[in-house]
């Protein structure tokens, strides 16, 4: 039977409960837990990916990053991408593979499709004359771009060629230099990939990781590191920084035998040219 009407008498009659404020502080406390403590459980997990939310990243964030739009129309268009095999020339052709072991388990590289994209990782030179501190730079404008029909595997093929890398090139502490800057957004790459990165890590390269600066940040990249914080310690997070120009990167770090792509240097010239024209134009500067 349909339950009868409360009546206002009713209504009026219930009483107010006193939540503890402890409640509120353990609640409190276990929010800042996955941020300021130890590394969340959540980064012991396995990848749980989310198209919506990558979709939302990737394609649709309204990004007030107007300067940066602007320079890369003027730029020109981003290289063409790379198209994939088809099936006959994947036949035809024979692929080289390299074997590798990640996370315990044994993998296999498929060097052939990732032969374009090898340019995306670059040893950067030293801290230091004699020092083994190494300068790893990552430049995201040689990622492929997402709409490639195997998109996925050639992403998975690139990580894994990636951390292979890393592991070789490093021998004691380092730092990784991300340049974010001129790469299209076609070529960013998406939250659940970046966050299987950050899982798949060996324990030993984030250890061994000193600081991970991040150059040109866009909206976008800020949104990304903002949302990533909840899957990585605080002792990680506090090693990123955020980088504007070239020219504040080359105060921090010796760039002389860092390989950076043209087309970085140019969005910097222009970003620096920029910054200029509004310090004059901003009243009350000489």
């Amino acid at each position: 039977e349909r339950p009868s009407p409360v009546t206002s008498s009713q209504r009026c009659g219930r009483r107010k409960i006193q939540v503890s404020d402890d409640i509120y502080t353990a609640q409190e406390e276990d929010n800042l837990s996955s941020v300021s403590g130890a590394e969340s459980p959540l980064s012991d997990m396995d990848l749980v990916d989310d198209p919506d939310l990558d979709d939302l990243l990737s394609h649709e964030l309204d990004s007030p990053d107007d300067m940066e739009d602007s320079i890369l129309e003027r730029l020109g268009d981003a290289p063409p991408p790379i198209p994939e095999l088809s099936a006959a020339e994947e036949i035809a052709e024979a692929r080289s593979w390299r074997n590798c072991v990640v996370a315990g388990q044994e993998r296999h590289i498929d060097m052939k499709v990732i032969e374009p994209y090898k340019r995306v990782l670059s040893h950067g030179g030293y801290l230091s004359a004699g020092s083994h501190n190494a300068i790893i730079v990552f430049s995201a404008c040689y990622l492929p771009d997402r709409s490639r029909v195997d998109y996925d595997y050639v992403m998975d093929n690139l990580f894994l060629y990636v951390l292979t890398t890393l592991d070789e090139l490093i021998t004691d502490d380092y730092v990784l230099v991300y340049l974010h800057g001129a790469t299209s957004r076609g070529c960013m790459p998406t939250f659940s990939w970046l966050k299987r990165c950050y899982q798949m890590i060996d324990r030993r390269l984030r250890k061994n990781l000193k600081g991970l600066y991040l150059v040109h940040p866009t909206f976008w990249l800020k949104t990304i590191v903002v949302m990533t914080r909840p899957f990585i310690s605080s002792k990680f997070s506090r090693k990123l920084s955020f980088v504007e120009t070239l020219g504040e990167l080359g105060e921090i770090l010796p760039l002389e035998q860092a390989s950076i792509p043209d087309r970085v240097k140019q969005l910097d010239a222009e970003i620096e040219g920029q910054r200029k024209t509004n310090t004059r134009a901003e009243p009350g500067r000489s």
